[in-house]
């Protein structure tokens, strides 16, 4: 699913006019940005947690050439998925 379906799944689900919808899906998606810059983990309940975890630096290697190169550390953000996805995701047929 890509945003702009995401958005009209929300404004057919409920009263709100796509321009609305599109707003409230912005919002949220920029306050879980913010908060994840800042360092903070995010907990959505039912969905899943959305943190920050450090990449620490290594020696990597340039597939074309074949050449070390030195990969910097970096963060990256990281999703764990709540149970009931999991469960959803694994259920046995």
């Amino acid at each position: 699913m890509i945003k702009s379906e995401l958005i009209t799944k929300i404004a057919n689900q409920s009263n709100l006019n796509k321009a609305d919808a599109e707003h409230l899906v912005s919002t949220v998606f920029n306050e879980i940005s913010k908060a994840l810059i800042q360092g903070n983990r995010v907990e959505l309940r039912g969905f899943g947690v959305l943190s920050v975890r450090t990449r620490k630096a290594r020696q990597g290697r340039n597939p074309k050439t074949g050449a070390s190169v030195q990969v910097a550390e970096k963060k990256v953000p990281f999703f764990k998925a709540g149970k009931s996805i999991c469960d959803a995701l694994n259920k046995k047929k």
